[in-house]
């Protein structure tokens, strides 16, 4: 029996609906839980990313303050307005939007965001937090898909082998932190997507995360009997019978190895609409914390 399909646009209308429920419980005390964000230049990637985090904060509940920053803006400028926003008891969360333009140096601009607005979880205390177990925020992606796998009854991973086809600090490295914490106790592989004989890892995961965008790079001979795979790549195709003419798929091929796993997600529509939703759910609670501490 095919496995499975984990509905990620579902689980995060779920989400939202709940975090506009949490946003109107903090009325009472005049708290509107706040998302700024910083975008350097004008990249069409980013500013179409930075609309789309803009209105799912509105849409939400959530008030959006997006700072439009010209391309030639300094370090100095761009530090500015980060401490400017720290010091803003409106303000919740902070995000820098990535890529920088190359004359600015972003491992300087995440470390300025305080930890307590890092909904991002780019800052170095917010990684090696996770790393020791302790309480902070992450990355919404590996956020999203551990909220993925709780709400789909997929989360009892202890002692599981989960394997992660990506090593970056935007998905592998964080997942694997959260995954390695006590509460979970998973038992974790990293692997870069050039990893020779790819395959003898694969086949040995429980939970297989993918991340390469080398479209349907995993097979169905790479994965095992019961596998839930959680794909997060990104890859057009040309599609003459799609109006756009191009079609998104995933690093996983879907239809093959759906048929030997338990659970997989969709490209799109499993791991991807959860990024954005996670990213509010980071600022709904950081309200929230600074409301029981007013």
């Amino acid at each position: 029996m095919p496995g499975e399909i984990i509905d990620g646009r579902r689980i995060s209308a779920e989400i939202r609906q709940e975090l506009a429920q949490r946003v109107a419980a903090l009325a009472p005390q005049d708290i509107v839980p706040t998302l700024a964000g910083m975008l350097v230049g004008d990249d069409p990637g980013s500013s179409g990313y930075v609309r789309l985090k803009e209105k799912a904060a509105l849409d939400a509940g959530l008030r959006a303050e997006m700072l439009r920053l010209p391309a030639d803006t300094s370090q100095q400028e761009l530090l500015a307005t980060v401490d400017s926003l720290n010091r803003r008891s409106d303000v919740h969360g902070i995000f820098v939007q990535l890529p920088l333009p190359s004359h600015l140096d972003e491992e300087a601009a995440l470390a300025a965001v305080s930890p307590e607005k890092d909904v991002d979880g780019f800052h170095p205390m917010s990684v090696g937090r996770s790393w020791l177990g302790q309480d902070a925020f992450v990355p919404a992606t590996p956020a999203g898909i551990m909220e993925m796998l709780r709400r789909s009854g997929l989360a009892e991973l202890r002692h599981r082998h989960a394997v992660i086809v990506n090593t970056d600090n935007l998905v592998g490295k964080p997942l694997a932190a959260l995954l390695t914490r006590p509460d979970v106790g998973a038992d974790v592989t990293l692997c870069s997507g050039d990893t020779p004989n790819l395959a003898r890892f694969t086949r040995q995961a429980d939970l297989l995360v993918v991340a390469v965008n080398m479209p349907r790079f995993i097979t169905a001979d790479m994965v095992k009997e019961g596998v839930v795979a959680v794909d997060f790549g990104s890859n057009y195709l040309d599609d003459p019978s799609s109006p756009q003419g191009r079609r998104l798929v995933g690093d996983i091929d879907f239809e093959p190895v759906r048929q030997k796993a338990t659970a997989i997600t969709p490209v799109p529509g499993g791991a991807g609409p959860m990024t954005v939703t996670m990213l509010l759910a980071h600022t709904v609670l950081a309200a929230e914390r600074r409301a029981h501490h007013a």
